[in-house]
Parts: C-alpha cells; sequence; structure tokens
C-alpha cells in the first residue's frame, strides 16, 4: 500500500525559504554598499562609532572587538531590513512589482527609523538639530544604496 505524498507540505515549505535568498542578498548588498558609503564619508572607523552606540562611552576606544560588534550591529540592521520589506512584500505585493519606486522610498522609511528611532535611543542619544547637507546625503545614500539593493533582490530573487 501507497502513501500519497502531499503536495502541500513541500509547496507551504518552499514559500517559506522562497524569501532567504532575497533577505540574504538585498541585505548583504545594501550592507556591504551603505559600509563602503560610511567608510568614504566618516573614515575606516565608522564601525567603532556603530558600536558605541550600543556600549556607549566605552565605545570610543579603539580595538579590534570592538571594530567587530560595529560590523555585527551594522549588517544586523542591513538584514533587518531586508528581513522586514521582504516579509512585508507576502501581503503587499505591489513591493514586488514596483520595485524601484518602492525601494525608493523604503530607504527613505529606513532612514527616517535610524534618525528618529534607532539613533535617539541608542547610548549616543543623538537627536537634531540636522544640517541640510547631511540630511540629503543620507537620504539619498539610504534611498539608492539600501533601499533599491533590497527592493532589486527581492524582484530578481524571490520565487
Amino acid at each position: 500500500m501507497s502513501v500519497p505524498m502531499s503536495t502541500v507540505s513541500i509547496s507551504s515549505a518552499a514559500q517559506k525559504t522562497s524569501l532567504a535568498l532575497p533577505i540574504l542578498i538585498g541585505g548583504g548588498v545594501a550592507g556591504f554598499l551603505d559600509m563602503t558609503s560610511a567608510y568614504i564619508t566618516f573614515g575606516r572607523y565608522m564601525p567603532i562609532g556603530i558600536a558605541g552606540g550600543l556600549v556607549g562611552a566605552a565605545g570610543r576606544h579603539v580595538s579590534v572587538g570592538q571594530y567587530i560588534l560595529g560590523l555585527c550591529i551594522h549588517y544586523f540592521i542591513a538584514f533587518s531590513a531586508a528581513a522586514v520589506y521582504c516579509l512585508a512584500s507576502k501581503k503587499l505585493e505591489f513591493l514586488r512589482d514596483h520595485f524601484f519606486v518602492c525601494g525608493l522610498f523604503y530607504g527613505i522609511a529606513v532612514f527616517l527609523v535610524m534618525q528618529l528611532v534607532v539613533l535617539p535611543l541608542s547610548a549616543y542619544h543623538a537627536m537634531g538639530p540636522y544640517q541640510y547637507r547631511g540630511l540629503v546625503q543620507g537620504l539619498l545614500a539610504h534611498m539608492f544604496l539600501i533601499g533599491l539593493p533590497i527592493s532589486i533582490s527581492l524582484r530578481k530573487l524571490s520565487v
């Protein structure tokens, strides 16, 4: 007696894992591009500044551990941003269909969350006043270096 195989469990398992590649590639590319931009703008010790947002005043001391912690935090945020966008696309199908515009607007949303939520809650308690040049540069960087790579990876790599 043979037992019929269920295609429901296979297809549901495939749907659950179909976002893993866009999240990994989109988050990795966005993290790399954003970190490259930060190196150019703020210098090679930028990961230590990122770590300082978590550990506070101890983050001012240059060490390999602080540097690695900063890189880990940076990529955690990039992969989290990619995961949020890709998971939201399950319900909001237009995120995949209109990836260019949605990616640009998602970059703006990530920038606003970082400026208005993450940085004020960090050990730096960073809040305005903001300089116009920094706002424009930050918005453009987040739009084209974070939002767009995440949306393109979803469009090209999701099943």
